[in-house]
């Protein structure tokens, strides 16, 4: 696993960087690459669906897991 570092984002005309770990950064790439989104597009659902206790790095930690988790459950 590699250390956290930092990734520019754009919200909403504003750049912002979210620190991520590569794995979790690539698998973010990933998904939003199958749904046809760009990474900023999906950082920027997932920032409006998170609460403001939650930061917009661990959001993108819990949506990635639960992506995965929803393609393991849906294997045949």
């Amino acid at each position: 696993m590699s250390r956290p570092r930092k990734h520019s984002l754009t919200l909403g005309g504003h750049r912002t960087s979210v620190t991520l770990e590569d794995e979790f950064w690539a698998a973010f790439r990933k998904i939003a690459r199958d749904e046809g989104k760009g990474i900023n597009a999906l950082a920027a659902e997932i920032d409006a669906a998170r609460g403001m206790e939650t930061g917009l790095a661990t959001a993108i930690r819990l949506f990635v897991l639960a992506h995965l988790e929803t393609q393991l459950r849906t294997r045949p």
